[in-house]
């Protein structure tokens, strides 16, 4: 068993970053990642088609007789991994959101959190419930940030425009704390940082997507050198690390490796996942599968 490979899926290339980091934190494991590419976004289908994907997708890696699913998933990971946990029976199933959850409550000294993720994500309130779940009395703000994942997938994540758009989601929550931003969100992007209370502001944020890795530089720029930023895919990757130990499980030694699955165009899998994962994909890596 432990020779198994871990298996690892997202509806498309974002997961990788948590894959990156679970290779890090894991350099003798051997892993299958499968992105569900010709069912990209999750974000927009309705929980239960969402709930039926993640279970497709965790029963096509169970082929591959893995060790431990990991949901590199937020919105997979939200409304997916009850049903995954129900129809899968032998394996621990680790999703991102408790991960990212519980690392966000012990960085935050005042309790007062921001959740930036897609719209589905904030839309179903899974980081908020689980923050309030480990710490009753936390303030958290969520804000969706759609245009961090083009970003990412268009390969500006580095740079002025990525800055701008940082600025643009991330000024009005660090300014004043409004839940409601739209008139700040439509004025001039100014170009120096807001003269805000500082007891006003949230003092962690957590990345509550996986793309928004990615963007770690121009996200640190907006908010400024003292807030706590909380990535996802590094604590799942720890909490897998964990989980493994636990469980006496891990794979002590040996080179690790990756295997690819995606369900539709390898080549823009190998593309842009060149640039999540920080090493060049060959699209002959890439093995086409059918759910």
């Amino acid at each position: 068993m432990n020779e198994s490979p871990i298996g690892v899926f997202d509806s498309g290339v974002g997961g990788l970053t948590v894959l990156k980091a679970l290779a890090a934190e894991l350099p003798h494991e051997r892993f299958v990642y499968l992105g569900d590419t010709a069912r990209l976004p999750y974000g927009t289908k309705s929980p239960d088609t969402v709930a039926r994907y993640a279970v497709q997708a965790a029963e096509a890696l169970l082929e591959y007789g893995v060790k431990c699913l990991v949901i590199a998933c937020n919105t997979a990971s939200s409304v997916g991994l009850r049903a995954i946990r129900e129809h899968i029976e032998g394996i621990p199933v680790v999703g991102v959101i408790e991960p990212g959850a519980e690392a966000a409550c012990a960085a935050s000294k005042s309790g007062h959190i921001a959740v930036i993720a897609t719209e589905g994500t904030v839309r179903g309130g899974a980081y908020q419930e689980a923050i309030l779940r480990l710490r009753e009395h936390a303030r958290v703000v969520a804000q969706p940030t759609q245009l961090f994942v083009a970003l990412a997938e268009e390969g500006l994540h580095e740079g002025p425009i990525a800055e701008n758009v940082a600025r643009h989601y991330l000024w009005p929550i660090f300014q004043n704390n409004r839940a409601d931003t739209s008139t700040a969100r439509n004025a001039v992007i100014p170009t120096e940082p807001p003269d805000a209370d500082v007891a006003q502001r949230p003092d962690t944020l957590v990345l509550g997507c996986t793309h928004f890795p990615m963007l770690a530089r121009a996200i640190r720029t907006a908010v400024g050198p003292h807030i706590r930023i909380v990535d996802s895919a590094a604590t799942t990757a720890k909490s897998v690390r964990e989980l493994l130990t636990r469980q006496h499980l891990s794979r002590p030694a040996g080179a690790g490796a990756t295997r690819f699955l995606a369900t539709d165009s390898v080549e823009r899998f190998a593309r842009i996942g060149s640039r999540f994962l920080a090493r060049p994909i060959d699209p002959a890596e890439v093995e086409l599968i059918d759910l």
